[in-house]
């Protein structure tokens, strides 16, 4: 399995991405293709010999909570441990806080192994990694010192606290109050009072310290706070104080444990920030510029989710498509002669389900890899107008980085239950896991829907489709690339103009709320169009490549996707072609 892994991520770093481009640019120079195998290679050992060992043991024994203190599986603590001592988080910092400076592209593909071994394993660091990047690149020397560097040097893991029991993903409503207590060298100073929801590690005995980022509203000398989004600051609140204030436990409580469907080995809290004097935080950035900030972790922390949402279900369709070529069962339909029971691959349908995981998981992890990629072009890119230009596919396609692999993922998994038969539906075999895990990927971060309105309403209306023109220009420069393959360069063709023209007319009615009623199935349509787009491009990088097996392999692939999922397009967004907005209109009486 992790061969086989492996061998889909050197095509798509190296012969899809040309990921080397990068080493030619001042941000990577000096850096070179075996100095990413060797860290590749460490991680993916790591991930396969110490982290899938533990996966369904951390299933079986959650999390508990034990004096106050969360308390993690042993063995997936031992494998965080030897993760962090390994210096595998650090693949992306920069290397004046000691990190090696690596690109994203490699970095994510290392987190997507790491991810299939065991997702919820991988929920510790991902979150660090993000948390410590973004006080690293917004606070002060002297917080990045006493809150970004000690997650950096592994003694510390880092959060983000945002939703609450009451208010969910309404962020800007948040009732978390911060009470104005001085000021010293690391900055302004708070009272931090309030419950937050939904904390994935909010605690545990992996390393001494927790770092967690906290929405919240200032309050104001009168005790009122500025309501809505723009009343809403950051807050870095650690669980043991700083050495200057005596390096003890802050006032923040774990109130309870949330026991969930799947990704049990991350505990899931309940935090209590104030129960007493108060928890002591300070403010990152600006009063009343917390959402702006945070939104940098947001959308770190949404890629790596549609990243998770990709690698599970790859894993699923590498065990699926293991079991089928073992599992020994009946004759094939259309050939009633042979006397034997044949592998169950023999089967059309099996064969059938089999081409749905693999053009959804391969396909997904090459999107999050792209995205990836475009992370390291805004950064490598010295030419402002390309510059721009990555910034603005990146932001427009983020909405479906997350959402695509979260569904259809789940769609794979389903399939890959189905191939196992009964054996999927127990706890033997790891799919239905890996399902019960990939529940949570449409959930968190951002549901599907709030990807939808982010994506339609704000990505595509609100910029009057000017990142879209150039996401359609990217999509035409494939078209015109592809001559080995004209019937799908056709329909992509056909694509293009089909959502062309449906942006103009949304455009032009000047009617957001009628649009919106429908953003889900914009999303999904829009969703299918990308991966169009991007399994045509893999089918083109294929045919350059030196591996033949690999060209044949996406070449059906591709194939498959436009004779099944391509079809189906033009039905997600019928509501909205025919500007109906049944959603909205349905009276409540027929719903409740």
């Amino acid at each position: 399995m992790a061969d086989g892994m492996r061998r889909e991520i050197d095509f798509l770093l190296y012969d899809w991405l040309r990921a080397e481009t990068l080493t030619q640019s001042d941000v990577f120079s000096g850096q070179e293709r075996g100095d990413w195998e060797a860290f590749l290679d460490l991680s993916g050992a790591i991930s396969w010999n110490e982290f899938l060992p533990c996966y369904k043991i951390a299933d079986h024994e959650e999390p508990f909570l034990q004096d106050g203190q969360v308390i993690v599986q042993k063995d997936l603590k031992q494998a965080l441990q030897t993760y962090i001592e390994a210096g595998l988080h650090l693949a992306t910092v920069d290397p004046e806080n000691g990190g090696m400076g690596f690109p994203f592209a490699v970095a994510s593909a290392a987190m997507a192994e790491l991810m299939a071994a065991n997702v919820a394993g991988s929920g510790f660091v991902m979150l660090s990694i993000a948390n410590a990047r973004m006080i690293a690149d917004f606070g002060s020397p002297e917080q990045i010192a006493a809150f970004a560097e000690p997650q950096f040097q592994g003694a510390a893991l880092g959060t983000m606290c945002l939703s609450e029991p009451d208010t969910g993903s309404s962020l800007g409503d948040v009732t978390t109050r911060a009470t104005p207590d001085g000021e010293d060298s690391l900055g302004l100073r708070y009272r931090i009072r309030g419950r937050k929801m939904w904390i994935s590690a909010g605690d545990q005995d992996v390393t001494g310290n927790v770092i967690h980022l906290v929405l919240g509203k200032v309050v104001q000398p009168d005790g009122s706070t500025v309501p809505g989004p723009k009343g809403t600051s950051l807050f870095v609140v650690p669980k043991i104080l700083p050495e200057n204030l005596g390096s003890t436990r802050n006032d923040v409580a774990v109130a309870g444990l949330n026991h969930k469907m799947g990704y049990r080995g991350t505990p899931n809290c309940l935090l209590n920030f104030g129960e007493n004097d108060g928890a002591i935080g300070w403010r990152i950035g600006a009063e009343g510029d917390g959402l702006r900030i945070m939104f940098q972790m947001m959308n770190e922390a949404r890629t790596n989710v549609g990243l998770g949402g990709a690698a599970v279900a790859y894993r699923g369709y590498m065990l699926a498509r293991s079991y089928a070529s073992e599992r020994i069962q009946g004759r094939p339909v259309h050939d009633k002669q042979i006397e034997k029971p044949v592998p169950i691959l023999c089967h059309p349908d099996v064969r059938r389900m089999l081409l749905v995981q693999k053009t959804i998981s391969e396909g997904a992890l090459a999107l999050c890899l792209k995205s990836a990629m475009l992370c390291d072009l805004l950064r490598a890119h010295q030419d402002p107008v390309q510059k721009d230009r990555a910034r603005s596919l990146l932001e427009l396609l983020t909405p479906v980085i997350k959402s695509w692999p979260s569904e259809q993922g789940l769609v794979a998994l389903h399939q890959a239950i189905q191939v196992h038969g009964g054996y999927g539906y127990t706890r033997d075999f790891d799919v239905e896991q890996l399902y019960r895990d990939s529940r949570l990927n449409p959930i968190h971060e951002g549901t599907t829907g709030i990807q939808a309105i982010d994506l339609l309403g704000r990505k595509i209306l609100g910029d009057g489709g000017a990142s879209f023109a150039v996401f359609l220009d990217e999509v035409r420069g494939t078209v015109a690339r592809a001559g080995a393959f004209p019937d799908e360069a056709e329909k992509l063709s056909g694509l293009c103009d089909l959502f062309d023209g449906l942006v103009r007319d949304l455009l032009a009615q000047n009617a957001p709320a009628d649009a919106l009623s429908n953003a889900g199935a914009f999303l999904d349509g829009f969703g299918h169009m990308v991966l169009a787009w991007i399994w045509l491009d893999l089918a083109i990088a294929a045919q350059a490549a030196t591996d033949a097996a690999m060209a044949e392999e996406k070449r059906w692939a591709c194939r498959f996707f436009y004779a099944v999922e391509v079809p189906k397009i033009p039905g997600m967004l019928a509501l909205l072609r025919e500007q109906q907005s049944l959603t909205r209109d349905v009276p409540d009486h027929v719903l409740i």
